[in-house]
């Protein structure tokens, strides 16, 4: 994306899960909560404050969820830049849209991108890393969907930051067996040195 766009800055609305259905009901296609709210969803608490709300979609369904918005603008974010997306296919490049409607200021949505294959769910970054579609987002008691945790922690190890590692130390712990398995797993494929596979391989021994 060329940086003659606009610079990816707030402000952002403060936007709490529960508003999602309503934000989005006019979208028949799959979504879910995504970012550090799915990880509290997850848990039952908010452990911290969100600067935003993730929702995630799968690339292959954004052309009819900006139709199905037609009242929102959506741009694409890259490397700190944003750019007007005028047509219904991001870029394979981007992985996140900022979304607003129309006449607001302030950005309400980061609609974030999901691969598929078929029916199965593939991580990007290392595209060996799949589970079928249908494992990889869960719901609330209420019934609200979102990315499952250790989906979430994966996306969320790249970069570690101060906020990414107080999500693992409140998340990981509350995994089970067979999540923190998953995570290990994927973790191995992904950075074989990540800090985190000491984590979980010391809860998974016998």
């Amino acid at each position: 994306m060329s940086q003659s766009g606009l610079p990816a800055v707030g402000p952002w609305r403060a936007v709490h899960p529960r508003e999602a259905p309503q934000l989005l009901s006019p979208v028949s296609s799959a979504w879910w909560i995504a970012g550090g709210w799915a990880l509290d969803l997850f848990l039952g608490r908010q452990t911290r404050p969100h600067e935003d709300l993730d929702v995630g979609v799968l690339r292959r369904d954004v052309p009819q969820v900006l139709d199905a918005m037609a009242g929102w603008e959506f741009f694409e974010a890259e490397n700190g830049y944003l750019r007007r997306l005028e047509h219904g296919a991001p870029g394979l490049e981007v992985h996140s849209l900022w979304g607003r409607p129309l006449g607001e200021k302030s950005w309400v949505l980061e609609l974030m991108l999901d691969e598929a294959e078929g029916d199965t769910w593939v991580f990007r970054r290392e595209r060996s890393v799949r589970r079928p579609l249908d494992t990889a987002t869960t719901r609330t008691a209420d019934g609200l969907r979102h990315l499952a945790p250790e989906i979430q922690l994966l996306y969320k190890a790249k970069h570690a930051r101060p906020k990414d590692e107080a999500d693992f130390r409140h998340v990981a712990p509350q995994l089970d067996f067979s999540a923190r398995t998953w995570l290990r797993d994927a973790l191995v494929r992904v950075d074989t040195g990540h800090e985190w596979i000491i984590s979980l391989e010391a809860t998974l021994s016998p």
